[in-house]
């Protein structure tokens, strides 16, 4: 446990959630009542409260909203302004039949007709179904089948990968950008149908409790389930933005994540919106010096993103980083994949501070364990769960185990943005209970004697040895602090005698060559380090690991690698 042994002192002990312990004693979620207009009126709308509430506001209404760049085309959106363009949304869906509880399905890249939409649909109590940018027929398919998608709001280029004959319940098609083709059947153009729209709209007022989001995710056999989340997850957004994001006023948000991504929905557009700050985006980064160029362009101050882009600057050195004014950043943040301590150290070497790493999941809706600002880090640790937030860990019983021990990680029910219920499917939702009051995550963790988590894996990926459980992650991490080591991914196999034992693929720095003496030796790194029965048995060195786009590693694909079984199509594989 030595590589996890190690403190960073707190980044920002001036942060808004200044006492932990004293919060998250005292906390209750209805604390938050008051910071929505919904408290006084008995009017909820998501929309409203994000939007139409700061453009009210007349100290407000001309701040940035949402600012994109890209190639030629630059935008600044002020709130007052989104406030009327997603008013015209609202009234276009409305022309088009879309009515409360109707999904709209959202395959779009990011530009900012996606936030529009985001809000426009909100208002009018449509179900928002953002899908992967990504995704290619069979997945559009599927998932638009079993949401019984009646509209989608899509690109001419995203179209071809709509099977738009094999939809019956899809009435409708609005295209963002100019068709090389006329629009054919069931086909609008979203500027044509925004310029003809009123930009006053009335809201739609729904429960706390009625849907927001439709958003798929992979189930167990493989096969996306979707999952749903209400209006009254603005509590948990808004929550997590001040006490994990540390938003305050003057801040400009960069939540860098695929579109489709709920991170990118959630903590790209309502979360910053709720506390009236500026979300910038912009396209897929293809290079640090353009991840540094957005930054002293736009002065961006806090970055929300995964670890693939602060691998991206490790990779490029201090020598890059210092070409680039980048003095407005205050505040980093990971979600995803776990951080390696490694990956934070030298991140902090080359940007002068710490990543604080996240946990949450599809079905958790928001934040719900993190490394806040004014607590020491624990590099390799995903921190500590968030005021409102009641953790433990079980096991297979469903009782708490205690410190140190591996188990799943749970969460009492009742968080405001925790997954309501999977469409079409109550007796699926129903496992996620199965050990009442618990709400079972599937992911497994240890904790330490100060509340800190250490992710270990999924529950599937736990591997045992005759010493005992431990997870993948916790053996990785050890893998990359070899000096020789760039990455790693660790699987179960079994040897001659059926014993199932760990083996290592494993990618080397530039600066290494593969061979059997290396091999031995970061072998025995691991065993000093861990335990000889945690180590690897066997390493395999390989070019490049299996990721899903988040940078998680498919442990899936090794194993078939192993047993030389067909992978498939790894793109197939990747994270919704």
């Amino acid at each position: 446990m030595s590589t996890l042994d190690n403190i960073l002192k707190p980044h920002n002990l001036a942060a808004n959630l200044r006492n932990y312990d004293e919060v998250y004693k005292r906390f209750s979620w209805d604390d938050m009542n008051s910071e929505f207009s919904w408290d006084k009126t008995g009017k909820v709308n998501i929309g409203y409260e994000a939007i139409d509430r700061h453009a009210e506001n007349p100290l407000r209404a001309t701040a940035p909203c949402l600012t994109y760049s890209r190639g030629e085309r630059k935008e600044k959106i002020t709130f007052q302004q989104m406030k009327f363009l997603s008013n015209k949304c609202g009234n276009m869906l409305r022309q088009l039949g879309v009515q409360k509880g109707d999904r709209v399905f959202l395959f779009l890249p990011r530009v900012p007709e996606l936030y529009i939409a985001l809000a426009g649909c909100a208002k009018i109590g449509a179900i928002i179904a953002p899908l992967y940018s990504e995704y290619r027929e069979s997945a559009v398919k599927d998932r638009m089948l079993d949401g019984q998608g009646k509209v989608i709001i899509t690109t001419p280029q995203y179209l071809s990968r709509v099977p738009v004959n094999e939809l019956p319940d899809l009435q409708h098609i609005i295209l963002v950008g100019i068709p090389k083709e006329t629009p054919g059947p069931g086909e609008v153009l979203w500027d044509e149908q925004m310029a003809r729209a009123a930009a006053d709209l009335e809201i739609e007022w729904v429960k706390r409790e009625f849907p927001l989001f439709l958003t798929y995710t992979s189930g167990p056999s493989g096969r996306p389930i979707g999952l749903l989340h209400p209006h009254d997850s603005m509590r948990g957004y808004l929550a997590t933005s001040r006490w994990v994001l540390d938003l305050r006023e003057g801040d400009i948000l960069w939540t860098q994540a695929e579109p489709g991504w709920l991170m990118n929905v959630v903590y790209s557009a309502f979360a910053p919106w709720l506390c009236g700050i500026e979300s910038f985006t912009t396209g897929k980064i293809q290079s640090v010096e353009e991840f540094y160029r957005c930054i002293e362009k736009h002065q961006i101050t806090v970055v929300y993103t995964i670890p693939t882009l602060y691998r991206m600057a490790v990779d490029a050195g201090e020598g890059t980083a210092q070409k680039y004014n980048l003095k407005s950043l205050r505040h980093l943040l990971s979600a995803l994949e776990p951080l390696s301590p490694e990956l934070i150290y030298r991140t902090m070497r080359i940007l002068g501070l710490p990543v604080h790493d996240t946990w949450w999941t599809a079905e958790t809706g928001m934040i719900t364990i993190a490394n806040f600002p004014s607590l020491p880090i624990k590099p390799g640790y995903l921190g500590k769960p968030c005021p409102g937030i009641k953790t433990a860990i079980l096991d297979a019983q469903g009782n708490e185990l205690p410190f140190f021990t591996m188990g799943e990680i749970a969460l009492r029910a009742g968080w405001p943005a925790m997954v309501r219920g999977i469409w079409g499917n109550e007796e699926r939702y129903r496992q996620y209970f199965l050990k009442k009051p618990w709400f079972i995550s599937g992911d497994t963790a240890f904790v330490d004697f100060n509340g800190y988590f250490f992710y270990q894996g999924r529950a599937d990926d736990v591997i045992i040895t005759s010493g005992g459980r431990i997870g993948p992650s916790e053996i990785e991490n050890v893998l990359t602090s070899h000096p020789a080591v760039a990455e790693a991914g660790v699987i179960r196999f079994p040897d001659e005698t059926g014993i199932k034992k760990v083996k290592a693929y494993v990618c080397l720095k530039p600066a290494y060559q593969p061979n059997d003496l290396l091999k031995a030796k970061i072998i025995a790194y691991v065993e000093n380090r861990l335990s000889p029965e945690s180590a690897p048995k066997n390493i395999e060195f390989c070019a490049s690991l299996p990721k899903t786009s988040s940078g998680k590693i498919l442990r899936r694909v090794l194993k078939a690698w192993e047993w030389g079984l067909p992978t498939g199509n790894i793109a197939a594989l990747k994270d919704e």
